[in-house]
């Protein structure tokens, strides 16, 4: 599956942490922006991981889900990493 996550996180401390946890999950391609494509049960332990490091009341993160479909409309202009693409097998 592939997400797009977005975040605003006011703390430079918490944001730095968030930053480094989804960096081991996808690509960092924006300010507060990550391209993730990882399997759902990644995903879910993604989302555990960072719940600890939100403080609900100051803090927002937002979570794109793209179909295959719909990730091969996305389109990137100017400088920047390219668009993430999904692994085209997974072996098990």
């Amino acid at each position: 599956m592939f997400y797009v996550v977005v975040y605003d996180i006011s703390c430079n401390r918490r944001r730095a942490r968030v930053h480094k946890l989804l960096s081991g999950y996808g690509c960092w391609v924006q300010f507060s922006v990550f391209e993730l494509a990882i399997a759902p049960r990644k995903f879910e332990e993604l989302k555990g991981r960072l719940r600890g490091r939100l403080i609900l009341e100051e803090d927002s993160v937002r979570f794109y889900p793209l179909s295959g479909h719909t990730l091969g409309q996305v389109e990137a202009w100017g400088v920047g990493a390219p668009v993430t693409r999904p692994p085209g097998s997974t072996i098990v």
